[in-house]
């Protein structure tokens, strides 16, 4: 019998999570069941188990996966950034993935207490990337100084918060790009 590389198996596990992504945003934690995830990833339930314990990790593998893109994003570039990337998602024809998975990750933490439990570390990882992203802002001169960073990061959160229910409650997006502009706007140095 051949041996698989771990590269292969690294390959097929983001095969996976790519379909998977799909799917839960599609029909949600509960309606993606075990034959749709089999479906999506044109695997069986055996090839998907091997890589994630169960449907649970795999949804929080996909959700850890985006928590991951996001803070990579928000060091590099901000939290408005990550809101200009989710409103090109929304934008384009395919509007499942990244928000469908946020909205999802955010029905779990108010119905699923052991779920909360286990995404508060990722959320803690996005909220200090935001965080040290504008201190050094602040320390390159960019950001006003006038406003605590902690009330900063608070204001991009619930922007961030605020455009990802716009999108899921199906309102147009095509305009919202000018909206972003005046979130960052209002954080910057005058």
């Amino acid at each position: 019998m051949p041996r698989v590389s771990q590269d292969q198996l690294d390959a097929r596990r983001q095969e996976i999570l790519a379909a998977a992504r799909a799917c839960f945003a599609r029909h949600g934690y509960e309606g993606a069941t075990v034959r749709r995830l089999e479906e999506a990833t044109r695997l069986s339930r055996g090839a998907i188990f091997h890589h994630f314990r169960d449907k649970d990790s795999l949804f929080l593998a996909v959700a850890e996966d985006d928590a991951a893109t996001m803070v990579e994003t928000v060091a590099r570039n901000g939290l408005v950034q990550v809101m200009r990337d989710l409103l090109a998602r929304a934008i384009s024809p395919d509007t499942t993935g990244w928000l469908g998975s946020q909205l999802e990750v955010s029905r779990r933490l108010r119905t699923d207490p052991a779920f909360a439990k286990r995404w508060a570390e990722r959320s803690a990882a996005i909220a200090e990337a935001t965080r040290e992203r504008l201190v050094r802002q602040r320390e390159a001169g960019v950001l006003r100084e006038d406003v605590p960073i902690d009330v900063l990061a608070r204001f991009l959160e619930l922007a961030y918060d605020g455009l990802v229910l716009h999108l899921a409650m199906g309102r147009p997006a095509g305009d919202l790009g000018p909206v972003l502009d005046l979130v960052e706007e209002a954080v910057r140095r005058r």
